[in-house]
């Protein structure tokens, strides 16, 4: 395969920028999925954001021949203060730039390195699957999802 991998990061991103359009309807009640896990719009891009620093941090560790730094993120298991706060037209623009930002760093990282894309890297994943598992961040979107105003989605 001569496409680059990180385009599906930038697809990923552009899913979640799609639904996060949508996250000026919550109506500030938690959003329960698996039975178990409160979502809200803030900790939703919290964890996409996460995500994508996470990962680019140890694609650049990897190509430089480092070793990279283990995360000690809360993950989705927590839910910040932070994470209850409203989810406004101005979040929405900053994690426009922040999230586009980061996916086309993937993209022009990557873009430099198209022989590594598929190199052994135990006991870390190849470039090419690193890309595959940052594509997950819609995951984090879509336990929020697509809401508008006067509805409640309280529970997925």
């Amino acid at each position: 395969m001569t496409d680059n991998p990180a385009h599906l990061i930038t697809e990923a991103v552009d899913r979640c920028l799609a639904l996060a359009a949508t996250w000026p309807a919550w109506d500030g009640r938690p959003i329960m999925t698996d039975g178990a896990n409160v979502w809200t719009p803030s900790k939703a891009a919290r964890r996409i954001q996460d995500h994508l620093v996470d990962h680019l941090a140890e694609v650049e560790a990897l190509l430089a021949g480092a070793v990279p730094q283990p995360d000690a993120w809360h993950g989705r298991m927590v839910t910040l203060e932070s994470d209850w706060a409203r989810f406004t037209e101005l979040d929405l623009d900053e994690a426009r730039s922040r999230w586009t930002r980061l996916g086309q760093a993937y993209l022009n990282r990557y873009a430099t390195a198209p022989d590594a894309w598929d190199v052994p890297r135990d006991p870390n994943w190849t470039l090419r699957q690193i890309a595959e598992h940052v594509a997950g961040i819609t995951w984090y979107a879509e336990q929020v999802g697509d809401l508008r105003f006067g509805d409640s989605a309280r529970i997925r």
